[in-house]
């Protein structure tokens, strides 16, 4: 006997969990997830500012070293966490990083390299006396734009040929980091002069310093900014909800309507131009030094700071908060074990058991979340 209306039981649809970045905000600072990895800061650096001698590791000038160390990672992180919400992964970011860094120092040295112009006057004349600002907000719109394009062919050829992203990029970070050595010759970029591009990263806690009313380095408030636009960006536009989609299943966005490849063209894209941003912080953090070789093994670093934020590297997790406190743990980590005397191959030990902690914790809240 079939049963009657009146007698069938309601079923209430499911409805599926808020991502990190479209909850409320309060709902996301309580996160479970969240305050673990803000836990898990505070006693990492507890421990290093009850073991550091001298009880140097908390004061202003390291915090705000600290703060200038995490800016580059930080950054690119940004980017990063939206490839690994879409699903993706991109490990030619520090090749990226490298090429923006040395296409800006390019960029600085034409002044140097300008071939004579009229009346006795050359090509760099004209630059520096003609138009002095221009040139460094021409560098910088260089390196982001080349990396920018980098991570736009990351996407094309992510979504064109059908090959793992694993494989894409691993291809492109060779390529890029060649072609970042090509255009210095194999050899460091000096840019003549002192411009504002080359002190993006300096510190502010020094009666010398010309940004001290800023209060932190125009960097840092670079990489806030930026992540303000990316938390805006994934939790209230339509292009964040299909980031979370696309990651979380591909197949069923597909179905529903959304441009599974576009979308994964674009979050590349951004991925791009967040690590010109970085390659920006990164020149000045080198001193101004075109250098094609910096950055090397950044990818890793990057990509550890969004994992042991949250992300997913099954796509579909992730948050801004989560990455940016990623990226902290790693640099006081990284500070923190150089001022205690660690050896580089032990830092790199804690930075990878802290790696493996975050997955596994991870992936038994899933369970539990699962079992209930």
């Amino acid at each position: 006997m079939l049963p009657t209306p009146e007698s069938s039981p309601t079923v209430e649809p499911t409805r599926p969990k808020p991502s990190p970045e479209r909850s409320h905000g309060w709902q996301r600072m309580l996160d479970p997830r969240i305050l673990g990895r803000i836990l898990a800061l505070m006693l990492i650096f507890t421990f290093f500012a009850l073991t550091v001698r001298g009880g140097s590791f908390y004061q202003p000038r390291n915090l705000e070293s600290l703060l200038r160390q995490s800016a580059v990672y930080a950054t690119a992180a940004l980017g990063m966490t939206m490839i690994i919400i879409a699903g993706g992964i991109d490990l030619s970011i520090g090749s990226v990083i490298a090429l923006a860094v040395v296409v800006s120092a390019w960029v600085l040295n034409l002044p140097q390299g300008a071939s004579a112009g009229p009346a006795g006057r050359t090509l760099g004349d004209y630059w520096i006396q003609d138009w002095p600002v221009l040139l460094p907000w021409l560098a910088a719109l260089a390196g982001v734009g080349v990396a920018t394009l980098a991570g736009l062919m990351n996407g094309i050829l992510c979504v064109g040929l059908r090959i793992a992203p694993f494989v894409v990029t691993l291809g492109t970070m060779m390529i890029y980091r060649g072609l970042a050595k090509i255009i210095a010759q194999e050899r460091p970029i000096y840019p003549p002069g002192d411009s504002w591009l080359s002190r993006l990263m300096d510190p502010t806690l020094t009666s010398a310093s010309p940004h001290r009313w800023m209060l932190l380095p125009p960097g840092v408030w670079l990489l806030l900014f930026a992540a303000v636009l990316a938390a805006i960006m994934l939790r209230y536009t339509r292009l964040g909800r299909h980031i979370y989609a696309v990651g979380s299943n591909a197949e069923t966005a597909r179905l529903c309507g959304v441009g599974v490849g576009r979308t994964q063209i674009i979050v590349y894209t951004l991925g791009g131009l967040f690590g010109g941003l970085a390659g920006l912080m990164e020149f000045s953090w080198i001193g101004g030094v075109g250098i094609p070789t910096t950055a090397t093994g950044y990818e890793l670093s990057i990509i550890a700071a969004v994992v042991i934020g949250g992300g997913s590297l099954s796509g579909g997790e992730g948050s801004v908060l989560g990455s940016l406190i990623g990226a902290l743990i790693i640099t006081v980590l990284s500070m923190g074990g150089q001022q205690m005397g660690w050896p580089r191959p032990v830092q790199e030990m804690a930075i990878g058991a802290i790696l493996i902690a975050a997955v596994a914790l991870d992936y038994w809240q899933r369970r539990w979340r699962l079992k209930e």
